[in-house]
């Protein structure tokens, strides 16, 4: 049972907040690392930091250090003038990466709609207005802005909303035959996930990313990666698509972990496209806050380092065999992947949407887990969990599929 200041907060919440979410009846007051407290003093483990956003654990000391540091400097002087922390944080990113010019927003989905906008305005210049078709995939996920949900090919987001805007094309998953047949003259770039996230953390092969990059050099189109979820080190590389030898993206989009639990989206440009957005075209009122590119340059940091992506890279492993050892004892999920601490497991058919369910039971047993729809168990813990927090969520995590096979 809730206390009552817990439960008379609950209706508040209710009563105040718009339709669109239905949280949980829980309300967390702090965290440290991978632990979070509720109002009445309970502790979980946390397993899906915030949508994979709290990447460093809660408060962790670095991002504090980080924030007190700047926060007794600057706050804001808006884009018409220079600060120090988003220029030193576009340098290690150009430093580190592909990229030739950075613009910041606050968003994965303000992240997205300036790509598609710069995808249109390079192909435009260079080719004429009638090449402007992107190229996304069924079970994509971008953002809830009105472009960037209409080039996520998922039919029940756009309910309602329609007209969506024009000049979006949906190929089928992994499927290089799809793509050919969409590649027309009139398609500017293709948008993907390179693991999607919302889509169920299903990873695209490795020869089809080599393959997208060819075909989008055959038809003079541009290459860009959504890595908002799937990046900042999430898969044990920077980004994911790295998995795939010899690829190299025109744009990336980066957010969520980005900023470890403050607003920061960011739009990697490469040097073909780095000059496309003339004075005034695109902005952003509060993209490249001092505050919030101090934090992520903490975070690009431990992103970037070898040392700490191997980490992931293990930690992820010890998770998968927790996981792999469940489902050999209960057999309750079809399929288990993912790369590094991003990890799906989906549940077999005959369960039906059970997710919401297995949410709730975690709930219950004191474990935060995400879903991926209805039939998707989506685990995104911090990248610092330790080994015994790993082995202590999964063990919650299987008393729950223990009581689900005993429905």
């Amino acid at each position: 049972m809730i206390n009552q200041v817990s439960n008379d907060l609950v209706k508040l919440g209710h009563k105040v907040y718009s339709t669109n979410y239905k949280p949980r009846s829980v309300v967390f007051e702090s965290g440290k690392g991978s632990k979070i407290w509720d109002l009445d003093g309970k502790q979980y483990l946390d397993f899906g930091s915030g949508i994979g956003v709290t990447c460093l654990g809660h408060c962790n000391s670095e991002i504090l250090e980080a924030i007190r540091d700047q926060s007794e400097k600057l706050w804001h002087t808006s884009n018409f003038y220079f600060s120090e922390p988003p220029i030193r944080l576009a340098e290690d990113i150009i430093d580190c990466t592909f990229a030739d010019k950075v613009y910041f927003c606050n968003s994965g989905a303000e992240a997205n709609e300036a790509a598609i906008k710069i995808a249109r305005k390079y192909s435009h210049d260079h080719f004429g207005p009638e090449k402007r078709t992107i190229l996304t995939f069924e079970g994509s996920f971008h953002g809830r802005t009105l472009a960037a949900v209409t080039a996520t090919a998922q039919p029940k987001f756009h309910v309602g909303f329609e007209p969506l805007p024009a000049g979006f094309r949906y190929c089928k998953f992994n499927d290089l035959e799809s793509l050919k047949n969409s590649f027309q003259d009139d398609v500017c770039a293709v948008l993907l996930e390179p693991i999607q996230g919302e889509g169920g953390i299903r990873p695209f092969s490795i020869e089809f990313l080599q393959q997208v990059r060819k075909f989008c050099d055959q038809n003079q189109a541009l290459l860009m990666f959504d890595e908002i979820q799937c990046g900042m080190g999430r898969t044990g590389k920077l980004f994911a698509y790295e998995w795939a030898d010899g690829v190299v993206p025109d744009i990336v989009t980066v957010a969520k972990a980005f900023g470890a639990g403050l607003p920061i989206g960011a739009t990697l440009l490469g040097k073909k496209v780095s000059e496309t957005l003339p004075l005034g075209s695109h902005g952003s009122t509060f993209g490249g806050n001092p505050v919030c590119c101090a934090i992520a340059r903490v975070v690009f940091a431990k992103a970037s380092s070898s040392e700490f992506l191997q980490i992931i890279e293990k930690k992820g492993e010890f998770l998968l065999s927790l996981l792999n050892g469940m489902n050999s004892k209960f057999q309750v999920f079809s399929e288990i992947r993912g790369k590094g601490l991003m990890i799906g497991a989906e549940f077999n058919e005959e369960l039906g949407d059970i997710a919401p369910q297995v949410l709730n039971l975690c709930l219950e047993n004191h474990l935060l887990v995400l879903q991926s729809g209805t039939t998707v168990l989506r685990l995104l813990p911090a990248y610092t969990i330790s080994l015994d927090e790993i082995s202590e969520g999964a063990k919650r995590l299987e008393k729950v599929l223990e009581d689900v096979c005993q429905m």
